[in-house]
């Protein structure tokens, strides 16, 4: 009786180690893609400095991440079926750490967009891939607290976005900055390979026109339907808030800036 005791603590322990690293290299690699989504913004003074950007510029900059992002996320859930969230979640991380190392070797506006939107497409399965995990293996009481956990993760990354790599900047320039984060993430990437699980075995892959029927479904459904709108309004709203940056030009447009109130 004893020894089935001990042995059965002895599993549990096992059980929250594997659990607590799958989830903190989720959560790594989390933290950066969100710091990654917020930084054009606060980098929008260096950028118009060092390559003479203008607001559209700095506008369009911060908007290839999110069509980079966007594109995937329909393709992004059949690969997750398919293969699994950890391989799907390693190969965009690698994508994600060319797009890094791209954007702080670009030497022109042109440059900087394409490697943004690769970074874009690279971090696009730095939420989904772990929720698709968490409900594999968690159980339903486990799996809400992780989500919410790797959402509070996110928004901690959004914050280091700020003050902390405005700090960061003068000591290693911008540039600096993404060949950092290009070596983080590839640790990230690295440490998922690491400590999370296998993914289980693969179920045969989905027909194409099952795929299309799937989605075809969803965006019938009146539920998805009355709720989109509100997401892209809302969510778009506070990006576009989010990522504007400073006027350009003397004090008159400084002074003619319309003031936001509450």
């Amino acid at each position: 009786m004893t020894a089935a005791i001990e042995e059965r603590a002895a599993e549990g322990h096992l059980q929250r180690r594997i659990a607590t690293r799958l989830f903190l290299s989720f959560a790594f690699a989390y933290f950066f893609s969100a710091l990654l989504r917020g930084v054009t913004a606060t980098l929008a003074p260096n950028f118009s400095a060092d390559l003479d950007l203008g607001a559209a510029d700095l506008g369009l900059l911060a908007g290839a991440f999110f069509l980079g992002f966007a594109a995937t996320q329909l393709p992004l859930g059949s690969a997750l079926d398919r293969f699994g969230p950890r391989r799907v979640v390693v190969a965009f991380l690698l994508a994600a750490v060319v797009g890094c190392a791209a954007f702080a070797s670009a030497r022109d506006f042109l440059g900087l967009t394409l490697a943004r939107a690769v970074i874009g497409v690279g971090v696009s399965a730095c939420l989904m891939a772990p929720m698709t995990a968490f409900r594999h293996r968690f159980t339903p009481v486990a799996q809400m607290r992780a989500n919410a956990w790797m959402l509070m993760t996110g928004s901690l990354g959004m914050v280091a976005s700020t003050l902390p790599v405005r700090w960061l900047v003068p000591l290693v320039g911008w540039r600096g900055l993404f060949w950092i984060v290009a070596g983080v993430l590839a640790l990230a990437a690295a440490a998922i390979a690491r400590w999370v699980p296998p993914d289980d075995v693969n179920p045969p892959p989905p027909r194409r026109l099952q795929t299309v029927g799937g989605y075809r479904a969803i965006f019938r459904d009146p539920t998805f339907m009355r709720f989109a709108p509100l997401g892209f309004c809302h969510y778009g709203g506070m990006i576009a808030v989010h990522h504007s940056g400073p006027d350009r030009g003397s004090s008159t447009s400084q002074a003619n800036r319309p003031a936001i109130t509450s």
